[in-house]
């Protein structure tokens, strides 16, 4: 019996490990980016790091892309960022 638990949590901790080492990629149409990167919108100034996984406050304003409900746009620090407009996260930053 010991055998068997000592052996559940050796595989617990090892699926945990596994979990924790995994990360989301985001497949971003390129009708998304071509969209983005033909916009005129003039950068906005955002203090800290533009990275994917950042969060934009509220006083950011996030632009919509038709018929992409999925996906919305920032151009911050002269950067174009995409972004998840429900968690106003960075998903890519594209140039």
């Amino acid at each position: 019996m010991k055998k068997l638990v000592i052996y559940a949590a050796a595989l617990f901790l090892s699926l945990g490990g596994a979990a924790v080492a995994q990360t989301t990629t985001v497949v971003v149409p390129g009708e998304v980016r071509t969209y983005v990167e033909k916009q005129e919108t003039p950068s906005v100034t955002f203090e800290g790091d533009v990275a994917v996984g950042t969060a934009f406050p509220d006083t950011v304003e996030i632009h919509k892309i038709p018929d992409q409900p999925d996906y919305g746009y920032v151009v911050v620090n002269k950067k174009r960022v995409l972004v998840n407009p429900k968690t106003r996260t960075v998903i890519e930053v594209i140039k």
